[in-house]
């Protein structure tokens, strides 16, 4: 399949269209990712909430074959800012403005206000992947020279592509997450019974705790209704009205992801005397659980643990998915189940100054990340060690 090498930019992912689009980010090789689908990222951009005047600017790239169909997509921004990424670049930016550089504008492949690994450079299954791949990258670099931006960012890439970009030489990043991983348990129970005994204690009390003062409901599909969304929104606005000052979502964008991807959404909400209080919002993939906003009105012990993870993992068990990602950061997720797992990105810096420096900062974070990742998982896990014996209160 012959490739056409000029690359075409879309300021709307509706220039190129939902099967055009989908045709490449369905491809069988990746896991389904609800965050890297047209719905996902047009909602973003027909809410407001992904377009220039929010500084995401989109400039999705797309490579056609000789016969003119779309062969392969790279979802792109053009960003003024580093605000919702979760790739934290903030003394990268300090550090090149200080010295008269101008950070800002930068490029950036992502889906929008979501930490979750997924591909990025999108392939059509028909396609020769390298040869695409190299065409969206040399995209990407060329609207980095022509915006004069700064650097291009892909952040949470899938590792196969991580290592693919590290080829090609842009400098890799390692972070960490906490994500749940299922062992084949059949229960909930099951779950808890490969955990230590005071864990297993601890988060029985946990939920009983939580689950005495509330109504739980796991909604998904046409169960959720705009009363929900309203609920849930009150519950956004507070929690990222406290964390970060200015959220990034607007009631819109819930009400088009209800629209559009109910069958992709499980919303966990919680009831007290007639009265929404609290909500999780999580997004389904083929073999992953989302978990991606909380909040509250109320402040009841142990519900955002109830709602966020336990929750969480008793959907995912019940339906065979092979683990939950719960989000950025969190270290008291450890104590629940979340180990800690890589999450990757890959930077190209235009500026060789600034380029030498990452390159550097990334090797030797990559090493520190990597050995607190170790350390945690052996000191805090869990998990019952090999030698104490089975499960039995």
């Amino acid at each position: 399949m012959t490739l056409r090498p000029a690359i075409k930019v879309a300021r709307r992912i509706a220039e190129i269209g939902r099967a055009d689009w989908d045709a490449c980010a369905g491809a069988p090789d990746y896991m389904a990712n609800p965050f890297v689908g047209f719905d996902f990222l047009d909602i973003a951009e027909e809410s407001g909430c992904a377009v220039e005047r929010t500084g995401w600017g989109p400039q999705h790239l797309a490579v056609e074959d000789e016969a003119g169909r779309v062969a392969a997509v790279m979802p792109l921004y053009l960003k003024s800012h580093s605000q919702g990424e979760y790739i934290f670049d903030h003394a990268w930016a300090d550090a090149y403005e200080r010295v008269g550089g101008a950070y800002y504008p930068k490029l950036l492949s992502a889906a929008p206000f979501t930490p979750a690994t997924g591909p990025r450079l999108l392939v059509r299954p028909d396609v020769d992947a390298d040869e695409a791949r190299a065409l969206l990258l040399g995209g990407a670099v060329a609207l980095t020279e022509r915006y004069e931006a700064s650097s291009l960012h892909i952040n949470f890439p899938m590792e196969p592509e991580w290592d693919w970009l590290g080829a090609q030489g842009l400098a890799q990043r390692q972070g960490q997450q906490y994500h749940w991983t299922n062992a084949g348990y059949a229960t909930f129970e099951d779950f808890l019974g490969a955990l230590s005994s005071g864990r297993r204690k601890t988060i029985r009390r946990e939920r009983r705790d939580a689950q005495a003062e509330v109504e739980i409901f796991c909604l998904t599909g046409a169960e959720i209704t705009e009363d929900h969304w309203d609920a849930f929104f009150a519950f956004y606005m507070d929690t990222g009205s406290r964390k970060w000052g200015r959220p990034y979502l607007n009631r819109l964008f819930f009400s088009l992801l209800g629209e559009r991807m109910a069958d992709k959404v499980l919303l966990v909400m919680a009831r007290r005397h007639g009265r929404w209080v609290a909500g999780a919002l999580n997004l389904i993939g083929a073999d992953c659980l989302y978990g991606r906003n909380w909040g509250c009105v109320e402040d009841i012990p142990f519900l955002h643990f109830e709602l966020c993870y336990y929750q969480a993992i008793e959907w995912a068990i019940a339906r065979g998915l092979a683990r939950v990602e719960a989000g950025a950061q969190g270290q008291h997720k450890i104590a629940r189940g979340y180990l800690p797992a890589p999450v990757r990105s890959a930077h190209f810096i235009a500026d060789r100054r600034l380029r030498a420096a990452v390159e550097d900062f990334c090797a030797r974070e990559r090493a520190a990340v990597e050995g607190e990742m170790e350390w945690l998982s052996d000191e805090y896990s869990p998990f019952r060690q090999g030698g104490e014996g089975p499960a039995g209160d």
